[in-house]
Parts: C-alpha cells; sequence; structure tokens
C-alpha cells in the first residue's frame, strides 16, 4: 500500500471538514451575541493546516488507487474528519471530556443523532450549524462528497466502490461517479426544497436549515431540547415526515421520478414498495395500540404514530413525544423498525430494505429447492434475477449484523446498563438510528453513559456507517503487513 497516495486522500477529507467550519463560523458571524465564531475558525485553520500539508509536500504520482488503498481511504478519513470534528466541541467549553466530544463528532458524522447534550438550547448558532453540518456531510458521505470536486475519474470508481456498497447501486445502469453525481443532486435538491417549506410554517431560517439538514441525513439532531416536539407543529411534522421518508428511498428511483416527472418508479420498485407498505402497517398498529391502551382515538394519536415510525424507519431519530411511555407492543414495532430501516442508496442505517428482501426471498428458494430437486429456482426483484453471491452477501451482513447488537448488547450490560437500555443502545448505535429504550430514549441522552460504553458505542457506530466490512478489511490489511 502507498501510505503517502492514502495521506493525500484523508487530507482532502479533512480540507472537507475545514470548510465546513469556515461556513459555520460565518454563521456564527451574523447571529447576534455568538461567541464561537473565533473558535470555528481556530479550528479550521487547525484542520485545514492538516489536511494541507500532504497535498503540499506528498507528491501525488501517477498511482491508481488499489481496491486495499481505496478502502484505507475511506475509513480513515472517516475517523479523520471525527477526531477533528470534535476540536469546536472541545474549544467551546460546554463539552469537558474528550470522550464527549468524540461522542458528539462520530454521533454527526454517522449521522446516529445520539447526543451527550443535556441542554442543547445553551450552544450558540455556530457550534449548532457546526454539529448538524458534521451529520448533513455525513449523510451523502465524506468521501463520496470530497471525491467528486477534486478526484480522478479512475480514482472516483475505487473509492465510491469502498463507501458504497454493491447493493445500493445493483439497478443502476451506469458509471459509480454517475450515481453518486446524482444522488448528491437530489441530496442538495431535498434540502433546499425542505428548508424553504418549513421557513413557512414559521421557523426561523436556522431552525428550518439545521431541521432540513438533519431529516435529509437521517440524522435526528435538532436545536432543541425537546427535538420536534418543542414546536407542535402539525404542517412541520408532515413536512419532515415526507423529507424523512424521501431520504430513506433509493435517491436514483427519486432522481428517475423528478427527471421523468413522475412517482411511478419509486412505486415501481418492491424494495421501496415494501418499505412504504411496512410503514404504513406499522402506523396502523402502533395507532391502534395506542387506543387500546387508552389514548383518544384522534388525529393527534395518529399524528404521533406517523411521525415517530417514520423517524425511527429511515433512522432519524426525531422525536415529538416520548416513546418510552408507550405499551410494549408499540415499543417492539419500533425496535423492529429500527433493525430493518430504509432502503439501500438512501441516507438511512440499519440492515436495509433491500438485504431482508433478499434474504426472504432467497429463504424461500432455498425451502423450494429441497422440496423440488434439480429444479433451478431463480431469487427475483423487480422482475430481475439477482446472483447468489448479492443473496449469500445479504445473509452474511445479516449474521454479522445481529452478532455484533449481540456482542455489543453484552458489553453495554456488563458496563453497568439494564438489559432494555443495554440492547436497543447497540441496536440504535449500529444502526446509526440514535434514540433507543430505557435511559436512551427519544426524549433523552447519552450523557449518563459510562465511559466504556461511549467509547465502545462510536465503535458501533463506525461499523454501522461504513456497514461492518470496510473496517474489517482495514484491519485485515493492517494484520497482512
Amino acid at each position: 500500500m502507498n501510505i503517502k497516495v492514502i495521506s493525500w486522500y484523508v487530507g482532502l477529507s479533512l480540507l472537507l471538514v475545514a470548510a465546513l467550519m469556515s461556513v459555520s463560523a460565518l454563521v456564527a458571524c451574523f447571529s447576534e451575541g455568538d461567541d464561537s465564531a473565533a473558535l470555528l475558525f481556530y479550528s479550521a485553520l487547525v484542520t485545514g493546516i492538516t489536511g494541507g500539508y500532504p497535498l503540499l509536500f506528498v507528491r501525488r504520482r501517477e498511482h491508481h488507487l488499489s481496491a486495499r488503498e481505496g478502502n484505507c481511504v475511506v475509513v480513515f478519513s472517516w475517523l479523520a474528519a471525527c477526531v477533528f470534528g470534535s476540536i469546536p466541541f472541545l474549544l467551546h467549553g460546554e463539552i469537558i471530556s474528550l470522550v464527549d466530544a468524540l461522542f458528539e463528532s462520530v454521533s454527526g458524522f454517522t449521522t446516529t443523532g445520539a447526543s451527550i447534550l443535556v441542554d442543547i438550547e445553551s450552544l450558540p448558532a455556530g457550534l449548532q450549524f457546526w454539529r448538524i453540518s458534521t451529520a448533513w456531510v455525513g449523510g451523502v458521505g465524506i468521501v463520496t462528497l470530497f471525491s467528486m470536486i477534486a478526484v480522478r475519474d479512475d480514482d472516483k470508481s475505487v473509492l465510491y466502490g469502498s463507501e458504497i456498497s454493491s447493493v445500493a447501486r445493483r439497478d443502476f445502469k451506469g458509471a459509480r461517479n454517475k450515481f453518486a453525481s446524482r444522488m448528491f443532486v437530489i441530496y442538495i435538491a431535498m434540502t433546499a426544497v425542505s428548508m424553504i417549506a418549513l421557513k413557512l410554517t414559521g421557523m426561523t431560517w436556522l431552525e428550518a436549515a439545521t431541521c432540513a439538514m438533519s431529516a435529509c441525513s437521517t440524522c435526528g439532531f435538532c436545536v432543541k431540547n425537546e427535538s420536534v416536539a418543542f414546536w407542535d407543529n402539525p404542517a412541520a411534522e408532515i413536512i419532515l415526515i415526507i423529507t424523512m421518508l424521501a431520504a430513506g428511498i433509493n435517491f436514483v428511483l427519486i432522481y428517475m421520478s423528478c427527471i421523468r416527472r413522475s412517482y411511478k418508479h419509486i412505486f415501481k420498485s418492491e424494495v421501496s414498495r415494501t418499505f412504504i407498505v411496512l410503514i404504513l402497517i406499522a402506523i396502523a398498529t402502533i395507532s391502534l395500540d395506542l387506543v387500546f391502551h387508552g389514548a383518544p382515538l384522534a388525529w393527534k394519536t395518529l399524528r404521533q404514530a406517523a411521525f415517530q415510525v417514520v423517524s425511527i424507519s429511515t433512522t432519524t431519530g426525531f422525536a415529538t413525544v416520548d416513546t418510552t411511555t408507550w405499551p410494549s407492543l408499540s415499543m417492539v414495532i419500533l425496535i423492529i423498525c429500527s433493525l430493518i430501516c430504509g432502503c439501500s442508496g438512501s441516507t438511512s442505517g440499519g440492515m436495509k430494505m433491500d438485504r431482508l428482501l433478499l434474504a426472504i426471498k432467497g429463504f424461500k428458494a432455498r425451502i423450494d429447492s429441497a422440496s423440488h430437486p434439480g429444479r433451478i429456482i431463480p431469487v427475483k426483484i423487480d422482475g430481475k434475477i439477482r446472483p447468489d453471491n448479492l443473496i449469500n452477501d445479504a445473509f452474511v451482513f445479516m449474521f454479522s449484523y445481529f452478532l455484533l447488537i449481540f456482542i455489543f448488547g453484552l458489553v453495554n450490560i456488563a458496563g453497568g446498563l439494564d438489559v432494555t437500555t443495554g440492547l436497543t443502545a447497540s441496536v440504535a448505535c449500529i444502526g446509526n438510528v440514535g434514540p433507543g429504550f430505557g435511559e436512551i430514549g427519544s426524549m433523552s441522552s447519552y450523557a449518563n453513559l459510562p465511559i466504556m460504553v461511549k467509547i465502545t458505542s462510536m465503535i458501533e457506530m463506525i461499523l454501522g456507517r461504513l456497514e461492518i466490512f470496510p473496517v474489517f478489511y482495514l484491519l485485515s490489511s493492517l494484520r497482512d503487513k
């Protein structure tokens, strides 16, 4: 592996982080009484110098990235962004612990939205914007974003292949860089439209921008302690439901629907159609469960159920109600939603609906093959035969996913958490969901978790955001050396 070339690309990721810090500093400059501009500019300077060093003093020769090097660039870029992203939190003084500052940064970049802050509203506007900027760039992918700006086409393909899973590109006919650029166009357009719509509901520009960025990245960071419940605004909630739902669907399908002015591509897709149907079933079941346990048969009950189901199913984590007070059946349904989550090619985390559908159909095909020896039974999704290697990948990923939930859940319980908190924290972190149940409910924070649990939770967030295998590929590469 060429360490110098890898450092060159990691430097690019840090320059992107420095640029975002500078934008946040400008937000602070234009916000009355905001004292965070200087510390954000200083953070941008430190990050920019560190990132610029390899670009100035390392000659990038005509060296094409190998798959192993591309994987290293992706993992190290994410780790570097998380480390330097914690600097503004430490300098401001609201977060005095290095572990807590790293936790907030990792949670943002991985779009988990699990916060250790108890009083979010005490942060100045510039730092608020920085906090949610980490989530916004993390939603589309750090490497994907800087690659579109300053990386040649042959290396783009390698980097996209390391950061964007193959299941996300299964139906896209074209180069990987076209997939990434189209995804980014939709991402920007969705953020802008959502921001303007939220502004029209009565929010300030900062509130509208941060909520839109958080919803599109499916992070769930909010500028209010009570999350979206603070506004108690049905119009804003409906806009956020639509935005979160769109962010949980394959962006290529949305792109095709937009350019052809028809939404048939979304509803013709078996994956997105199944995703939407399951969400509707979950909303109906939870609404009936709430009514059965004493909630009024009214619009507000349906509204709360719909918002929380969509928020959890897309791994956003916004909250309009404390779900820890809900009946057991409703909580179980939300946990299931946080396991499956959105579709590949979206900003959503979790196992992805694509893999679940592949696994179910693959399982059925195996049973049918056993019942009819000698008969070849192909697995089809949207009328297209899926190769065996893709089905096997889905099974392996799901096995690894549940194994890590179990292992980290045991670590959490051994670290002092109760069973409910420990297991749901593991599900929430690897799925990049954010809220769980017990001590980390929708209206709570991760502030009181033991230091060791916070550290292992950060590891789990990164594993989940990078979809597990790139991290283990890196460890394998280092071991082979």
